[in-house]
């Protein structure tokens, strides 16, 4: 089970962390990706954090403004976050972590385990 949460509005340019909490399963052993869904259009890709925190991957929209801290600190809680920085208003959503084994995916579909979203607004 997957629990994102830590959402809110904010004011463009402003920086938020949320959270991604586990339960029932040992996460530290799987990859991790975030993915959003704004509304009217198709969940999509945001980042991605392999087991170990040894690499990760953002989508281009996010680069330089999104990370994926994740070190064995947070594995031992079984949680993860994304820290958002330098926030758009093209970045409202709702954010939504999700795991699988085996790499690098941007496809949704391949990940087996997902979490409740929770909603980021950024007002401009």
């Amino acid at each position: 089970q997957l629990q994102a949460s830590g959402g809110g509005l904010v004011q463009t340019g402003d920086s938020l962390r949320i959270s991604c909490a586990a339960s029932g399963r040992t996460f530290s052993n799987y990859d991790m990706g975030w993915f959003r869904q704004a509304p009217g259009k198709e969940r999509e890709f945001v980042a991605f954090i392999t087991s170990t925190g040894g690499t990760t991957y953002y989508t281009d929209s996010v680069k330089g403004r999104f990370t994926i801290p994740r070190d064995n600190a947070d594995n031992a809680k079984n949680i993860l976050y994304l820290q958002m920085n330098d926030l758009k208003p093209e970045d409202t959503a709702v954010y939504y972590c999700a795991a699988r084994w085996m790499g690098l995916a941007r496809n949704p579909e391949l990940y087996p385990y997902w979490g409740q979203g929770t909603q980021v607004t950024v007002s401009s």
